[in-house]
């Protein structure tokens, strides 16, 4: 094999894989039912989503900042 041939295999098995990407749809994740929240004491929890109540508003930060409850320190 020559260069040129090795240098144009090569080529076309890189633009080939890169093409691929483009035409293969990434799996998606149908068992995911849970979301990840913010618990008072500042622990991060996942929750299924069928728990949570569809009326929804979003809070300022330094709501949360208040909310959360800080530990003392000794």
């Amino acid at each position: 094999m020559s260069r040129k041939k090795f240098v144009a295999w090569t080529a076309v098995i890189f633009s080939g894989l890169a093409a691929l990407k483009f035409f293969v749809r990434p799996r998606s994740q149908k068992g995911k039912s849970t979301v990840k929240m913010l618990t008072q004491d500042g622990k991060l929890v996942e929750v299924d989503v069928s728990r949570l109540s569809s009326k929804r508003k979003r809070i300022k930060d330094e709501d949360v900042h208040k909310w959360v409850k800080q530990k003392s320190s000794l």
